[in-house]
């Protein structure tokens, strides 16, 4: 019987009349409702005519969570007095609740994504609803990008409705071909807003680390909420963790019951979070209570200002869900959990100043996650660089050349990027593409069972008392009886099953209104189990162990993140090193398959959380594209390095001398030897440094043809003036026997005759008026000096030049000590020399100091010796 007491006073009620005449006129619309409004629970029912109102229809509604899908199937069915599976049904990874009679169906975005490569036309499909599809995840992306595409070319008169709790819907609009927004006024309560920030202040995230610190203080936080405010508490945290350390922080609370809801939670306890409680209650929750859940009862939300959001670092090979601080959406959303039934108050852990600061909106999963799943979907709907896909966010360029070098690697795709027939099976198991890799190739070889498995274990990273070590998180799984080991238990047969299904071969999908997707051939050196899979589904191969299964598993599924130990550290393929922790199993291993790592604040390696052993041939089976045997030379602490080498990735298997090396090879290496180091590993005399100090003075101020003669513009003419010799040299002593004054005689400027006035434009030498030759030092090529005795330029009109350029006169006492310096003589005879005069003539009375050193005798004596 359906609960008409219970939709009358949905707030959405009001724009259904609205929403019905924009889908007739345009097909698609665009529902703006705030939650709790009955978007999510009335919209579809509506749709689906099971009001009473309306013809029937199938309806699909897409949900972002597993939970979120469970729970509005299980809300729409109490609202039309029924049990789930009867009108309403949900299908999620693993579960499948939907009877003959089913008119709405909850699916998560994953679930429908399949189905669309599947049956592209959704024949016996009405109406798409995509809920939340303001979270901008990754699927729920795609999902509408197909959608438009069967829309545009098979389903004209299929509805589509793209549901937002918020109000930027304007992009959504238009990505839809500019249909109408539809908006449902929500009913809603004043909240407060209480700046809550810690005393002290506390470290930022990293990766998934929050300071307990902050925990500490959300708790106190919530104990503060439920003394100054009555009904429940919500508060939100960025994951199950800190929900669990949050909860036994909150011991002591009597009779008020503690939630902790999350998309782990028990069915029972997601039940019991959806409905009013018998007592007060607090409920942790992850932002799954943002928008995809309505919890009845709350006036006070606790908003620790963190949330969880998908990462990848391309350069690392690592990538895995991060915290990071909530956007101002995010915080809005919150917030209005408070304000739903009643005036509420939101506590936020952070000053009003940082509310500034924060971003807007969250990163959509697109600009930021991992994109080798959504670059395989992609190709096996026919469209391999996502270019025509109607998307509202284009996919990060970087990105996808890694997803599409990984999918190269693993067979999933050919060479022009089009999906092959081993990626069509691999994108029907619903995995990560290099689990399924994994799946496919390892289950020949251990069997179907276990290999699902293990697959099963790195689907969803075990939790942390499982420990680190793959094989024996395996066993605890087996025998465990937790929740984890329950939906580990459930993942394993569906992979079994998926596998089974995947073994069949058949082509992958074409793309709406395309023609026919070439799949190509798979790729060479994929893998070995494609030509097996029929033996992997039936699970005959034998396994040879849970520790070598659980190896090769992790081995295939992450390949360069296979590692060798090199003295207490492990050295990836990928060159990134990592350590195993204290008291591991895994520590000592010669080598081990790295499935999880994280790096934690101030390491300077990478922490590894779950990983297997394995031994050196499952490192090579399962790396085999890394593999690489070669010569070679190069420039290496300080000197040439010739070897032969066997590696694997980064990890050198073997090295041995290389006794006769390719002289080609050894002159690159010697010439970046000499790009790294300079040419200072050449003999420079000082006349050749002299030699190269006027040159680099005639080049800065005569300019062409007098050559560069900088490290950089040296290098770049090795071949011009260090030949033969270094053609000739094997090692960097044989560069330290090249004469650099002798080769940088052919860089001179022989061809125009120039060359000859090298000692007239920059002379090594000037005569001065003694008749000295005195040196000129060119190290400034802006202003070269002449140190010279003062008394030997007596009778020096003017200051002398080179090139045109007046020299910097450092003028000497008679012991070779400065006296004075300038660059215009004249003007120092006549202004400064007397006092100079009146210095010197003190301390070196023996020499001659005349009154007028401009028409005075140079000289180089004393006076007694001129006497002589």
């Amino acid at each position: 019987m359906i609960r008409y007491d219970a939709l009358e006073p949905l707030p959405v009620r009001g724009a259904l009349p609205a929403l019905r005449g924009r889908l007739d006129e345009r097909g698609a619309a665009v529902l703006v409702a705030p939650p709790g409004t009955g978007k999510t629970t009335l919209v579809p029912l509506a749709l689906a005519g099971l009001l009473g109102e309306g013809p029937a229809r199938r309806v699909v509604v897409a949900e972002p969570r597993r939970i979120a899908a469970r729970a509005a199937a299980r809300r729409m069915a109490w609202l039309l007095g029924e049990k789930v599976g009867e009108s309403v049904g949900f299908t999620v990874r693993g579960e499948r609740v939907v009877g003959p009679r089913a008119r709405v169906e909850v699916v998560t975005t994953g679930v429908l994504l399949q189905r669309l490569q599947h049956d592209q036309e959704l024949a016996d499909v009405d109406a798409v609803v995509l809920d939340e599809c303001h979270e901008r995840h990754l699927d729920a992306d795609t999902v509408a990008a197909f959608l438009l595409d069967v829309r545009a070319a098979l389903r004209p008169d299929l509805w589509l409705v793209a549901a937002s709790a918020t109000t930027d819907a304007e992009g959504w609009a238009r990505l839809l071909g500019d249909v109408p927004v539809v908006e449902a006024e929500g009913v809603s309560y004043p909240v407060d807003v209480v700046w809550a920030p810690p005393a002290r202040p506390v470290r930022p995230p990293h990766g998934m680390r929050v300071d307990p610190a902050l925990l500490t203080h959300v708790a106190s936080v919530v104990r503060r909420a439920l003394s100054e405010r009555a009904g429940d508490v919500l508060c939100f945290l960025p994951g199950v963790g800190e929900i669990t350390r949050v909860a036994g922080l909150l011991g002591g609370l009597g009779a008020i019951e503690v939630l902790q809801v999350h998309g782990r939670a028990p069915a029972a306890v997601q039940d019991a979070v959806l409905s009013p409680g018998a007592r007060r209650r607090v409920v942790l929750a992850t932002s799954v209570a943002e928008s995809s859940l309505t919890v009845p009862g709350v006036r006070a939300v606790v908003d620790s200002g963190l949330a969880r959001e998908p990462r990848v670092d391309h350069a690392r090979g690592l990538s895995a869900l991060t915290t990071v601080r909530a956007s101002q959406a995010a915080g809005r959303q919150r917030a209005g959990r408070a304000g739903r039934e009643a005036p509420g108050a939101v506590y936020r852990c952070w000053t009003e100043a940082e509310d500034t600061r924060l971003p807007r909106f969250p990163a959509p999963e697109i600009k930021v996650a991992d994109l080798a799943a959504f670059a395989l979907q992609a190709a096996c709907w026919g469209d391999p660089d996502a270019s025509g896909l109607a998307l509202l966010d284009p996919p990060p360029g970087g990105a996808m050349t890694a997803a599409r070098t990984l999918l190269a690697a693993v067979g999933a795709v050919d060479a022009a990027g089009r999906a092959t027939d081993r990626g069509a099976r691999m994108s029907r198991l619903g995995l990560h593409p290099r689990l399924a890799r994994a799946l496919l190739d390892a289950a020949p070889e251990v069997g179907a069972e276990r290999a699902a498995e293990v697959v099963a274990l790195l689907s969803e990273e075990p939790p942390r008392e499982y420990g680190d070590d793959l094989a024996a998180a395996w066993r605890t799984a087996r025998s465990g009886g937790d929740a984890y080991a329950a939906r580990w238990r459930a993942e394993s047969r569906r992979l079994r099953t998926a596998a089974s299904g995947a073994a069949g071969g058949a082509s992958g999908p074409r793309r709406a209104g395309a023609g026919a997707k070439a799949g190509g051939p798979d790729a060479a050196g994929a893998g070995d189990g494609r030509g097996r899979a029929a033996a992997a589904a039936a699970g005959t191969a034998s396994g040879g162990g849970d520790d070598r299964a659980a190896g090769l598993v992790a081995a295939l599924a992450f390949p360069e993140r296979v590692a060798r130990d090199q003295g207490g550290a492990y050295l990836m393929l990928s060159g990134t090193r990592a350590e195993a922790g204290a008291g591991s199993a895994l520590r000592g291993a010669p080598w081990i398959a790295v499935a999880v790592a994280d790096r934690p604040v101030g390491a300077g390696h990478a922490r590894v959380r779950l990983g297997a052993v394995v031994d050196e041939a499952t490192a090579r089976r399962a790396a085999g594209a890394l593999y690489d045997e070669g010569e070679e030379v190069r420039w290496t602490d300080g000197d040439v390095l010739a070897r032969r080498v066997e590696r694997l990735g980064a990890v050198e298997l073997t090295v041995r001398p290389l006794r006769d090396p390719d002289p080609g090879l050894v002159r690159e290496a010697l010439v970046e030897g000499l790009r790294a180091e300079g040419p200072a590993l050449l003999r420079w005399s000082p006349g050749a440094k002299s030699l190269r100090r006027r040159l680099a003075f005639l080049r800065l101020h005569e300019g062409a043809p007098w050559p560069d003669v900088s490290d950089d513009a040296l290098h770049a003419r090795v071949d011009e003036w260090l030949e033969p010799e270094l053609s000739r040299a094997r090692r960097r002593a044989d560069l330290g026997r090249i004469d650099a004054g002798q080769a940088l005689g052919r860089l001179l400027p022989w061809a125009t005759g120039e060359a000859a006035r090298l000692d007239e434009l920059a002379p090594e030498r000037i005569e001065v008026p003694s008749g000295s030759r005195i040196r000129v030092d060119y190290t400034d090529p802006e202003r070269p000096v002449l140190a010279v005795k003062l008394q030997e330029m007596f009778g020096a009109a003017g200051t002398p030049r080179v090139a045109g350029v007046p020299v910097l006169v450092h003028l000497l006492s008679p012991a070779g000590r400065p006296a004075a310096v300038t660059a215009d003589l004249a003007s120092f005879w006549a202004d400064g020399y007397r006092a100079v005069r009146a210095e010197l003539r003190g301390r070196y009375p023996r020499h001659p100091w005349p009154e007028d050193p401009a028409t005075a005798e140079p000289t180089r004596f004393t006076n007694a010796r001129l006497r002589r």
